[in-house]
């Protein structure tokens, strides 16, 4: 099964710890290896966005910045036998942020990505 976790977060001032980074990047590289991830990437701020829109059969567009007070921040995306694992996965990146960055205040959505065997006809 695939999920795709989304780290949405408010940043304290100034950049992440150094020390963060490097512990992102070695969990990084144990999930990628160990064959779990499959992609991963930062997102820009909404700023640089739109969100587009459809409400009583209107389309509309607006451009960001979004007035959510949790930007969009990251994505992973895992190959991995249960929601359970995914969210194993998610927890320890997020248990980086705890030890590691004080003041920061974030979280993780884990939502599955449907494949073909979701669509398939029934038997």
């Amino acid at each position: 099964m695939r999920y795709i976790v989304i780290l949405k977060g408010t940043q304290p001032a100034g950049p992440p710890p150094e020390g963060l980074m490097n512990a992102i990047m070695d969990l990084g590289a144990e999930a990628t290896s160990s064959g779990a991830m499959l992609d991963n990437g930062g997102l820009a701020p909404s700023a640089s966005g739109a969100r587009v829109t459809v409400a009583g059969g209107d389309l509309s567009v607006m451009d960001g910045p979004f007035a959510e007070s949790k930007e969009y921040i990251s994505y992973a995306i895992y190959e991995v036998r249960s929601k359970e694992e995914a969210v194993e996965w998610a927890s320890r990146f997020m248990r980086l942020h705890v030890d590691l960055w004080p003041g920061w205040d974030g979280e993780s959505e884990v939502v599955r990505i449907m494949g073909p065997e979701d669509f398939a006809p029934p038997a």
